[in-house]
């Protein structure tokens, strides 16, 4: 493994277990995760800023609020790497509000307002986001759910018009249903497929050529909660047999890894966390993010 590769690794275990230190009972799940977000932004885990960000939103939301759930301490971290959490916080609440007008409220809303919290023209790009996912639901009613909400603010910022995009989902989705299957997931892939850049042929053929090459290896990528990540890690301008070579390097030395062995996450899951740990290493991707994000918290959600 080369050097540059090694140290994200090592980066990425000091994040996870300075996380976990900060909050013991918060699972398996989510502590690799924001570990992930720390090591996109290049940074460590501020101990006494983390927990100042866990009180402030404690003080500002209610107890009962989507952003006390599963995802509270994902939402500390989030607000540990902005300059000034407190006036982050104020925008994201904002946001929040203009969502839950327009979407179901849903422990995935708060992560969209996250995306919108920068964003001068909020109340514009909820419009637009409820718009293409009213379409999602017109396309593909029984696929489409709540944490399609994320993505179609995503989409939202979009410079394609809502038809291209559409148009775009639809033939990324055709294209790799067959071989991926899993519908549900299918769907959320072509939402992250569609928000980057080239033709739909040529991101799903590379999206499938990376599924390939991994297996070629011996490495069995799970087509549920974690594909997303792997659709976003394929949109980068990398050759996908690097991809490949490199997320087994990853692998091979989660494996090793406390937390990876015989009681530890799944194979599914450590090879998801290798995808996050080289996207960091090619260069930052909110949509694998994104991604991340939802998909672990589906993962919560459906064990709970």
């Amino acid at each position: 493994m080369e050097a540059k590769l090694q140290a994200l690794c090592e980066q990425f275990i000091r994040n996870r277990d300075q996380v976990k230190k900060i909050r013991k009972m918060c699972g398996i799940y989510l502590p690799p995760v924001c570990a992930h977000l720390f090591c996109a932004h290049g940074r460590m885990v501020d101990e006494e800023r983390l927990k100042a960000c866990l009180a402030l939103l404690k003080e500002k939301t209610g107890v009962f609020s989507n952003f006390r759930g599963s995802m509270e301490l994902a939402f500390a971290c989030m607000l540990s790497l902005e300059e000034d959490p407190e006036a982050a916080l104020e925008k994201v609440l904002t946001a929040y509000g203009l969502l839950k007008k327009e979407f179901m409220t849903s422990q995935y809303l708060p992560l969209a307002a996250f995306l919108l919290k920068d964003e001068g023209d909020m109340a514009g790009y909820v419009a637009r986001g409820r718009e293409i996912y009213q379409t999602m639901r017109k396309e593909h009613p029984f696929l489409t759910s709540t944490e399609d909400s994320v993505f179609a603010v995503m989409l939202a910022f979009s410079d394609k018009d809502n038809q291209t995009l559409i148009e775009e989902m639809e033939t990324c989705y055709g294209l790799v249903k067959n071989e991926l299957r899993n519908g549900n997931s299918v769907q959320t892939v072509s939402h992250v497929l569609a928000v980057s850049d080239g033709d739909p042929a040529q991101k799903a053929g590379r999206l499938l050529e990376l599924y390939r090459a991994l297996r070629q290896s011996g490495l069995k990528y799970s087509r549920y909660y974690e594909l997303p990540t792997l659709a976003a890690l394929s949109t980068m301008p990398v050759d996908v047999r690097q991809i490949a070579m490199d997320m087994l390097d990853v692998d091979t030395w989660l494996s090793r890894q406390k937390g990876y062995g015989f009681w530890g996450l799944s194979k599914h899951t450590r090879l998801m966390h290798a995808a996050m740990i080289v996207s960091n290493a090619y260069t930052s991707n909110p949509s694998l993010d994104t991604a991340a994000f939802t998909g672990t918290l589906t993962m919560l959600i459906s064990q709970q």
